[in-house]
């Protein structure tokens, strides 16, 4: 083994996590769908080359960009809390691939009862993984937890979507596109804040700005769930909302109208277009490293860290998830 580059920090942000631009650059690096293709041996070596980089230690003749890379694969596909490997569909590297089929399918599909529940139950199942996947890892939820979230949320998602999909019956065209949207975003009200419920419930792990555990805060947990609430309908809406446009005005030519059997894959495709830059973008709306002030925490922590540093620690800082 040789040791590291010198001033070469691993876990060290390339870019300014302060700016959108910052984080932009940092999400379309760790969502870069390419990596879901990437063998298990070789995450397995990325993990252990940013372990021996973080104790020190690397591979004699790792290159700076070799490194890199191996974090970026690491970020990819490991938990930033427990740096347990997360399963695949759950990865947000998986958001293009695995969104851009369920999203353009649910698009394609509005017009039946039976098609509506279908697409919004296999969607509601993909958030559920998702959701769970990329949780504050330092609360812990059971299965009768996740089954209820499951459950609450698909149903959510299942009445908004037959209710207004019955509603639109005699609206204009354009309006039934739109309600797997409407869909979408309601049950992302629901799935998230139920699926991560106990990080409401017992608060998530706050630290100062060197990582010193501080205590456990609700609020904080409430400020990070209502940000990757905001984060995920952003992901879905450019797609969901102009993609409906685009087919109801080209499903007015006639050549449209002779390959009808291409309308979904394309559907699928243009979806895929839209989700390559909104995951980052919508990932990059906020810090994942979300911070509070003091003031804002309830009054029994604010008072212990008062008392305990008096008032060195201005804000409080926690994983908020993805």
């Amino acid at each position: 083994m040789a040791a590291v580059p010198l001033g070469f920090d691993i876990d060290a942000p390339r870019w300014d996590q302060s700016t959108f631009m910052g984080r932009l650059r940092h999400f379309f690096n760790i969502t870069d769908p390419r990596t879901v293709l990437v063998p298990e041996r070789e995450l397995d070596r990325a993990q252990a080359v940013v372990a021996g980089c973080r104790a020190g230690m690397v591979p004699p003749g790792s290159s700076q960009e070799q490194l890199l890379y191996a974090k970026k694969l690491y970020d990819s596909a490991f938990h930033p809390d427990s740096g347990e490997k997360m399963n695949l569909i759950g990865r947000m590297s998986f958001q293009v691939p695995g969104g851009m089929a369920i999203t353009g399918f649910m698009l394609q599909f509005y017009r039946t009862v039976p098609a509506v529940v279908f697409w919004q139950w296999v969607n509601q199942s993909f958030n559920a993984i998702v959701n769970y996947t990329n949780r504050n890892a330092a609360s812990p939820i059971s299965l009768a937890q996740i089954g209820v979230a499951y459950v609450t949320a698909t149903s959510a998602a299942l009445a908004t979507a037959v209710g207004l999909n019955l509603y639109t019956k005699r609206a204009p065209p354009l309006l039934a596109r739109w309600v797997p949207f409407a869909a979408v975003a309601a049950a992302n009200c629901v799935n998230i804040p139920m699926m991560r419920q106990q990080e409401i419930i017992h608060g998530i792990s706050v630290t100062d700005e060197d990582n010193n555990e501080l205590g456990h805060s609700r609020r904080a947990a409430v400020k990070g769930i209502a940000q990757v609430v905001v984060s995920r309908i952003t992901m879905a809406a450019p797609g969901m909302i102009i993609l409906p446009i685009i087919m109801e005005r080209l499903e007015k030519f006639p050549f449209m109208q002779r390959i009808r059997v291409l309308h979904a894959p394309l559907q699928v495709l243009l979806c895929g277009g839209f989700l390559l830059f909104m995951v980052p973008a919508a990932c990059a709306l906020f810090p994942q490293r979300c911070s509070l002030a003091l003031s804002d925490l309830e009054p029994e922590l604010r008072d212990s860290i008062v008392a305990m540093h008096g008032d060195k620690v201005p804000y409080v800082y926690f994983n908020k998830g993805l």
